[in-house]
């Protein structure tokens, strides 16, 4: 059964000077695992006000994108596996047919990557699926998915305390990995001209030395505090399954058949 996120539990939450660029506060949402890095004393790329250039990212830089099972005669497919190395494994997981990856960034030990439903832009989005990693952080001694996750949805309560709402759906296994899932909401948000809601699924994998989360974000218009809506959530995370790391096999090229046959 899915159990409350508390926000007292250990851990949980950080100081909100760290959360002053993430998500509903710029034009991204929240890149979790950036968050959390700098919140275990790594630097975060966008708080030193490095300029990045956002564009179209090519199949070569992201890994591959292969359809998913479908025999010609069959239906058309809803989405596309997506492979990718980050750090020290090869991250895999299924992107829907209706998202294009426009963002993309490797600073130190941080990497992200941003999907958005076509025809948005990375400034103008109503969903956005975010890929990050944060380079050695399962060797950190303190840090769990639950914990790493827990950081995360404490940047959502800092910035809405007033119409904040959590749900964590508990500890998962994604093939060998450790990993806990949860969802995080503000009923309203204010950044500058523009007032939103917004909640993300937050799926955070501990890798074999690194640390890495799948983050689908929703914007809507702004309401109050809302109820978690756990079938549509869950339902989000289907989606996105199968999720896997795959060692990198030296010299293997994309599509990377090692990982790619792994459901």
């Amino acid at each position: 059964m899915p159990v409350p996120l508390s926000s007292g539990s250990a851990g949980w939450l950080t100081s909100p000077a760290n959360y002053r660029r993430i998500g509903f506060l710029g034009v991204t949402p929240l890149t979790l695992a950036i968050a959390a890095a700098q919140a275990y004393g790594r630097t975060r790329a966008r708080e030193r006000g490095l300029q990045m250039t956002r564009a179209a990212v090519s199949l070569a830089a992201i890994g591959v994108l292969l359809v998913s099972s479908a025999s010609a005669q069959g239906p058309a497919p809803t989405a596309f596996k997506a492979i990718s190395p980050i750090f020290g494994q090869l991250v895999t997981f299924s992107l829907p047919i209706s998202f294009v990856t426009v963002f993309e960034n490797t600073n130190g030990p941080n990497y992200v990557r941003e999907a958005v439903l076509k025809g948005e832009t990375v400034k103008r989005w109503t969903q956005m699926i975010t890929v990050t990693g944060a380079k050695g952080a399962a060797g950190n001694a303190k840090l769990s998915p639950e914990t790493f996750a827990g950081t995360m949805v404490g940047g959502f309560k800092s910035a809405c305390p007033d119409t904040f709402a959590a749900q964590g759906f508990g500890p998962a296994k994604f093939g060998d990995q450790d990993a806990y899932v949860a969802v995080a909401s503000c009923g309203r948000v204010e950044s500058g001209a523009d007032k939103h809601s917004e909640a993300t699924l937050i799926v955070t994998v501990k890798g074999s030395a690194d640390y890495y989360t799948l983050q689908w974000a929703e914007r809507a218009p702004a309401t109050g505090r809302s109820a978690i809506d756990e079938t549509k959530w869950l339902a989000r995370l289907r989606q996105l399954q199968p999720i896997r790391l795959c060692p990198i096999v030296p010299g293997e090229p994309a599509p990377y058949p090692s990982c790619a046959s792994k459901n």
